[in-house]
């Protein structure tokens, strides 16, 4: 495991992908489907509107009784109903009468337009109501027909929709109760290593606390996974081992960080090997993260991520999170690439393909991108205000201010199908 043959970013992404699988299928209440995922595809169970409505307050009638009126010559209606949203009309309109609607009550029969109450002037008269209009009207005039917005059998919502408060509006309208959505994975979380500390542990001798595991955590939850945190490990190969192998009978999928170097207490190799389980790399032409390494036993991933903490970061973000969102039916798994101006020179030279913590910002209609501060793979600092990855190609020698960059957007809801065939991640 010490001679490592470093692959491409974009081939270590599809061996990856190659084993993420959609996850089953489960039905909760509409009240629950926040943050979920759909797992089927949605359809308009009736029209909408389901029946011709008015858009406005004002009078319903026949546009031919309108004929020829003006500012000189005035037409008027004997108002027979009023029609509140959520009330049918119960007479037949004839020639010379009008209906006074609300807005979002059905048409009644035997008119055809609407006139808002702007254009209209009322009067009462001998016991009677009365409307009077001095402008031509035509038929459909303010009337929104049946099936306008959407028709019946419409597909609405893809699966692998993230279900946020305008899709829950539809499934709500559309009567879904009941929602099908993609079931969480649940990803299992170990951290390794004899320095860490817990977080409310007091600082010791060549000790740090464990900033890995709070991370990675929080990662996984925003990709939409189940986190059962299988707790910290210190670099002994027999408890690591039986720690390891009990993890993986609760999971669908298992995280490490730290220990797949290639030091004397790098265990994750020899523990992936008594497994049993099937390396598909253990070194990617990347910085950072480089050591990062993926097994798999079974249906199960097995996914070593490195132990300083952006490196980490940057590993769970590309390889981990496109097979959550693959499991959870999202057609568009991995991260939006996007281009972006540097701010900043980048002067580093780049042997591998370098993943820079960045922030993105907009100005006069352009995109911008920075580092968000130091760029090396033990900071964590840099971590809390990076909100994209700049993407700078490896056998580069660095990039001045101004240049053009890829940029990958990792905050969003939006992801892109497959952007591993670029030439900037050969």
């Amino acid at each position: 495991m010490k001679r490592r043959q470093p692959i491409r970013v974009s081939d270590a992404i599809n061996r990856v992908m190659h084993y993420a699988q959609p996850n089953e299928i489960e039905t909760v209440q509409i009240e629950a489907c926040d943050d979920r995922t759909l797992a089927e595809d949605i359809v308009a169970t009736h029209a909408i509107p389901p029946f011709p409505k008015s858009p406005y307050d004002g009078y319903a009638f026949k546009a031919m009784d309108t004929k020829g009126a003006s500012q000189n010559k005035h037409v008027t209606f004997e108002v027979i109903e009023h029609i509140p949203a959520g009330k049918v009309g119960t007479k037949q309109v004839q020639t010379g009468q009008a209906v006074r609607i609300m807005t979002g009550a059905p048409i009644p029969k035997g008119t055809d337009c609407v006139a808002m109450f702007e254009i209209c002037q009322s009067d009462q008269q001998y016991g009677k109501e009365w409307m009077t209009i001095k402008r031509e009207m035509a038929p459909g005039d303010n009337v929104m027909a049946q099936g306008s917005e959407t028709k019946e059998g419409t597909k609405l919502l893809h699966k692998g929709t993230y279900i946020n408060p305008g899709v829950k509006a539809i499934l709500a309208t559309f009567g879904y109760q009941e929602v099908p959505v993609a079931k969480r994975p649940v990803v299992g979380l170990i951290t390794t290593g004899t320095e860490l500390l817990q977080v409310g542990d007091e600082l010791k001798p060549g000790k740090i606390r464990n900033s890995n595991g709070p991370m990675i955590a929080s990662q996984l939850k925003r990709a939409g996974a189940k986190v059962v945190e299988l707790g910290s490990l210190t670099d002994e190969f027999t408890t690591s081992y039986q720690a390891v192998e009990k993890g993986l009978q609760r999971v669908d999928m298992l995280i490490t960080t730290g220990g797949v170097s290639v030091g004397d207490y790098d265990l994750m190799p020899a523990i992936y090997e008594k497994l049993g389980a099937k390396t598909l790399f253990n070194k990617v032409a990347m910085r950072p993260g480089s050591v990062t390494t993926v097994a798999v036993r079974g249906k199960q991933l097995l996914f070593g991520l490195s132990g300083n903490p952006s490196a980490c970061y940057v590993g769970f973000e590309l390889f981990v999170r496109p097979t959550i969102r693959a499991a959870l039916y999202e057609e568009t798994p991995h991260p939006q690439k996007i281009k972006a101006y540097l701010k900043t020179d980048f002067p580093k030279a780049n042997p591998f393909t370098r993943f820079v913590r960045s922030t993105i910002s907009y100005a006069h209609g352009n995109v911008y991108i920075e580092p968000s501060g130091i760029d090396k793979s033990a900071v964590v600092t840099s971590l809390a205000k990076a909100n994209a990855f700049m993407v700078l190609p490896g056998g580069t020698r660095g990039f001045q201010k101004g240049q053009l960059v890829d940029a990958l957007l990792f905050q969003t809801e939006q992801g892109q199908r497959d952007i591993w065939q670029d030439v900037s991640y050969e």
